[in-house]
């Protein structure tokens, strides 16, 4: 089991020892619409309040434009989870959001045909 002081409540052989959606205090909506790809990028203006471990390092990987799906994959967290914290730092006026560039078109044939590819070379 992981020492108290290491990483985010986790230990190797149960994984993490605090549920997701107690990160988010139980709540399950974001109170922003955000999709897998919209982009955020940090604002520079201070929080106010409270802010748990996981808004810290939303707001650290958020330094440059980084996607929703991203930063949920870092924190290790659901993305439904990840959504409601990132939410909370744009309420706050920590984080800017802008939906993806394909937002108006998400079934553009060349971006599916570079992902298929992307995916095949990896196989």
């Amino acid at each position: 089991m992981a020492a108290a002081g290491d990483g985010p409540w986790l230990d190797d052989a149960a994984g993490r020892l605090v549920r997701p959606f107690t990160v988010s205090d139980g709540r399950t909506r974001p109170t922003v619409a955000l999709d897998l790809m919209s982009q955020l990028m940090v604002t520079g203006a201070t929080p106010l309040g409270y802010l748990g471990p996981e808004h810290t390092q939303a707001l650290d990987l958020c330094r440059a434009p980084v996607p929703v799906a991203e930063v949920a994959a870092h924190l290790k967290l659901p993305v439904a989870v990840t959504k409601v914290l990132l939410a909370d730092l744009v309420d706050c006026g920590a984080l800017t959001t802008k939906p993806p560039a394909f937002h108006h078109n998400p079934t553009d044939r060349a971006l599916l045909e570079a992902v298929l590819d992307g995916l095949r070379r990896q196989l």
